[in-house]
């Protein structure tokens, strides 16, 4: 009986661990695409808990078309270690290929989620403080403001209502149904297959 309770402590842990800098390197890499201010205390935070690791990784690892390839796989590499680690914890082996697909999976889950979360905070951020700068604000509409853009060419502002978060976050959830799902449940047979 207690090796679940110690097992469930090890799983939480591992969760909470990798899943807090797995969230800094994938917020990093965004920050980076969309090209946000780096002076930003919030990416300045984010640069300083992700250098030791991606520095060295940069080193051999080059960036292509502007994507930071160093940390795409390292990202890669640590949600395969986070769900390894957990296998291990509840006695449940993973083939590679599977291991594979369920972290893409689970990085393509990540990547939604902060897009739908920032969207959100962005929305509640206009309703309680509208017109006000400070550097949350500045970050999130980096952020966020490639999938509205074209969300707003598609649905334009009505009597000055912006809708288009409406739109981006359906978009998201459908690709959430459509995407991450079907590629998490064939990760799942190919890992325990």
């Amino acid at each position: 009986m207690s090796g679940g309770y110690f097992s469930n402590a090890g799983v939480f842990l591992i969760q909470t661990v990798f899943g807090m800098y797995i969230l800094a390197v994938l917020l990093r890499l965004l920050l980076q695409i969309v090209r946000a201010d780096f002076y930003n205390p919030f990416s300045q935070f984010l640069v300083k808990i992700t250098n030791p690791v991606l520095v060295p990784l940069r080193r051999v690892i080059p960036g292509l078309f502007g994507v930071d390839l160093a940390s795409v796989l390292l990202l890669l590499a640590l949600q395969m270690v986070k769900l390894a680690l957990i296998g291990l914890l509840i006695d449940q082996g993973w083939h590679l290929s599977g291991l594979l697909l369920l972290a893409a999976a689970d990085l393509l889950s990540l990547l939604l989620n902060v897009f739908l979360f920032s969207i959100l905070i962005q929305v509640i951020l206009s309703w309680v403080r509208p017109g006000e700068h400070n550097p949350l604000t500045a970050l999130l509409y980096n952020l966020n403001e490639p999938l509205l853009a074209p969300a707003r060419r598609i649905l334009p502002p009505i009597s000055g209502l912006d809708l288009s978060p409406i739109v981006v976050l359906v978009a998201l959830q459908l690709a959430s149904m459509l995407v991450v799902a079907p590629l998490s449940d064939l990760g799942r047979a190919f890992a325990l297959g």
